[in-house]
């Protein structure tokens, strides 16, 4: 289970948000830019730390004080891919993998390879393949640990919708094997729909709606949320 309560000041206002997420939980963060959804997940991940509350995840307390970054189970996508350009594509997969671990991990890796069709790609460097096939080595970098907990900032950010579709359906896929607790930001009202089943709505740092899509669909809280979900239908 993930307990956090973040209080972060930002200006113009403080970022006050709980959180309550059982084992396997799918929660998407939606809301307009600015709205306080990336701190959430930074001080979960711990790149950044609250100014008081508390993070717990699996009986481990996050915070407080601040667990070191190697110590939590948190596999944190952005919009950044981070790949290492002077390794290959491979080396940058197995990146965050012991050595020990390679072996034991390797019909799992073989997965995600093929899945993401990252074979043909294996043993280029990663300085050298487009910005799609980079956000596909990046996830597979991110699950390559099977991680128990997920947090997704934005990650589709640039990518043409074909390549979007396909890695939203690899997550959901993986979800629901590997059964990791996720949380998703996006400001697209139809992918985050697709990636999580529950919506926590955030506006000004705080959380002004919380549900099922139907929910929020059906009776928006505030005419901003109305206006965020007009851009993009919403698929229950």
């Amino acid at each position: 289970m993930l307990e956090a309560h973040i209080v972060k000041r930002r200006r113009p206002f403080v970022v006050d948000v709980r959180i309550r997420l059982e084992r396997g939980g799918r929660l998407g963060l939606f809301g307009a830019s600015g709205a306080g959804k990336s701190t959430v997940l930074s001080c979960i991940a711990g790149l950044e730390a609250p100014d008081s509350g508390a993070v717990q995840f699996d009986g481990e307390c996050y915070f407080p004080p601040n667990l070191p970054l190697h110590r939590r189970v948190v596999a944190y996508l952005t919009q950044n891919d981070l790949l290492f350009p002077h390794l290959r594509v491979g080396e940058n997969v197995c990146f965050g993998l012991a050595n020990g671990h390679r072996e034991s991990a390797a019909e799992w890796i073989g997965e995600l390879r093929d899945r993401l069709e990252l074979g043909p790609l294996w043993n280029d460097p990663a300085g050298e393949i487009s910005g799609g096939q980079a956000r596909r080595v990046a996830l597979a970098r991110m699950l390559a640990r099977r991680p128990p907990l997920v947090l997704l900032d934005e990650p589709f950010a640039a990518l043409d919708r074909p390549t979007i579709d396909d890695l939203v359906d690899a997550i959901v896929q993986w979800q629901r094997k590997l059964g990791f607790t996720m949380i998703a930001v996006d400001h697209r009202a139809d992918i985050l729909s697709r990636l999580c089943d529950r919506i926590a709505v955030i506006e000004a740092g705080r959380i002004v709606q919380e549900g099922s899509w139907a929910d929020l669909n059906t009776a928006p809280a505030t005419a901003l949320t109305a206006r965020l979900l007009g851009a993009g239908s919403i698929q229950n």
